[in-house]
């Protein structure tokens, strides 16, 4: 495992020769050995059309290449830290907060709206967070930044969760997600996300939700 977390805002990634590690831009914190950290131009594993999508979708996180041999530490603006192990299935997460990820993992992007529909594409407007999200697929570790800490809720196919769609930070499994409304259209009137809309997760996996609404 490449990721070991050191405390709640930082993580040691260790790197070894012939392996890479994608980290977000102004991410590295310290490292010992022969590391080298390199502008990523091809949008990760993801190639062109990931990058693409970040782009569309307002997202233009950049990307460092980690190479090399040595350890590095990882933490970004003093948030909270969650890593994510993935046996196959994809992690779907916003670009903003992929602090670190796997080079093993295949990047990508997706159209929310493929999933939730018309009321997918709500869900981006209301959040801030676009249209677009970040897919991970594979078999790696993933660092996700999120505000306050975050707690992993599991999704079954008899229990179905409802997040805040500000509170939402990622989320794997074979899960559908879909906009819903607590409340009559005249009652949201003025309102931002909160109480009144609902991100409704079914299937089988598991959502992160972070403890505070404040966007990264």
């Amino acid at each position: 495992m490449a990721f070991r977390e050191i405390n709640a805002k930082m993580i040691e990634a260790t790197v070894a020769p012939g392996q890479r590690l994608f980290s977000q831009r102004g991410a590295m914190l310290a490292y010992r050995g022969e590391v080298s950290f390199t502008p990523n131009t091809a949008g990760g594993q993801g190639g062109i059309m990931s990058m693409i999508g970040r782009r569309v979708a307002d997202e233009d996180t950049p990307l460092m290449t980690v190479e090399g041999s040595g350890t590095v530490l990882f933490g970004h603006g003093g948030h909270h830290i969650q890593v994510i192990r993935l046996t196959g299935d994809t992690l779907y997460v916003e670009a903003d907060r992929l602090l670190a990820f796997e080079g093993s993992l295949q990047q990508g992007t997706m159209f929310l709206g493929s999933q939730g529909g018309v009321m997918g594409m709500v869900r981006g407007q209301v959040s801030g967070q676009g249209l677009f999200t970040t897919t991970l697929k594979g078999q790696g570790a993933v660092a996700v930044m999120a505000h306050g800490g975050v707690i992993e809720i599991p999704i079954t196919p008899q229990r179905p969760v409802h997040v805040d769609p500000q509170a939402y930070v990622a989320h794997h499994g074979d899960v559908r997600n879909k906009l819903s409304t607590a409340l009559g259209w005249r009652d949201m009137v003025g309102r931002g996300s909160g109480e009144a809309f609902q991100l409704e997760l079914s299937g089988s996996g598991a959502v992160y939700v972070q403890a505070s609404e404040e966007k990264l």
